[in-house]
């Protein structure tokens, strides 16, 4: 360890391993969710796609990895109330030191570290704020990917029973309205809220590597060893 230096434990061992679960699964998701929408790679297979069942294992991939992401959702909206090792959700209530907290580490990513204030030895609420979008988008995605998969039971039935359909049509109906009124519609919101994903993801790994680089605490280490290091006062 640095001179200097102390080591601050940020994630444990079940939390890095749920970020790269869900960075895997974000990136098999993408890929065949792109290929579901424009099949772009089917016409590199010499017999045809049908005989391979392209499409059906591109679906089911991203359905598994849908399914993974619904699953990882509901743990961490769990752990944002219950964790005994922090509790996310108070960084997000807007009180005054916590706004005043966001406005700090704003004013310093876009002065380039030239104004600190603020303790960056614990989660802050910029960056707690920023990944609360991102489980919101996640969300989303859920809710119109599930409709746009019930849709396609329209015999309301499933290989589990017809309670499956029902409920999917119970709890995701509403995206059909909301985004305009037809299927198409919640397949472009879909669609759209991807690349919103897809950007967040690059300023996530832009901002991990920018803390790193000005800061000088190894953030960027966190994801692999659940410390960084602070400057001891």
């Amino acid at each position: 360890m640095k001179p200097g230096y102390k080591r601050v434990k940020r994630m444990t061992a079940f939390m890095r391993i749920n970020h790269w679960v869900v960075a895997i699964c974000m990136v098999a998701a993408v890929a065949t969710g792109l290929y579901i929408g424009h099949p772009y790679y089917q016409t590199l297979i010499a017999e045809p796609a049908v005989n391979k069942y392209v499409m059906a294992w591109n679906r089911w991939v991203h359905l598994m990895a849908a399914i993974i992401f619904d699953v990882s959702s509901i743990v961490i909206a769990y752990l944002y109330f219950f964790s005994r090792f922090e509790k996310p959700y108070k960084k997000l209530l807007p009180t005054p030191k916590n706004i005043g907290e966001f406005v700090a580490v704003f004013v310093n990513l876009i002065t380039f570290n030239r104004v600190k204030k603020f303790d960056s030895s614990h989660s802050d609420s910029f960056n707690t704020v920023f990944f609360f979008v991102f489980h919101l988008m996640l969300a989303w995605m859920l809710l119109t990917g599930l409709q746009l998969y019930v849709h396609g039971l329209e015999s309301g039935m499933s290989s589990i029973g017809s309670w499956w359909p029902a409920m999917l049509h119970l709890v995701t109906d509403w995206t059909v309205p909301l985004t305009g009124g037809t299927y198409m519609d919640v397949r472009m919101s879909h669609h759209t809220t991807m690349y919103f994903i897809i950007a967040w993801v690059m300023f996530h790994i832009y901002y991990q590597v920018w803390r790193t680089i000005f800061w000088q605490e190894g953030d960027i280490a966190i994801v692999f060893g659940g410390s960084k290091f602070v400057k001891e006062k």
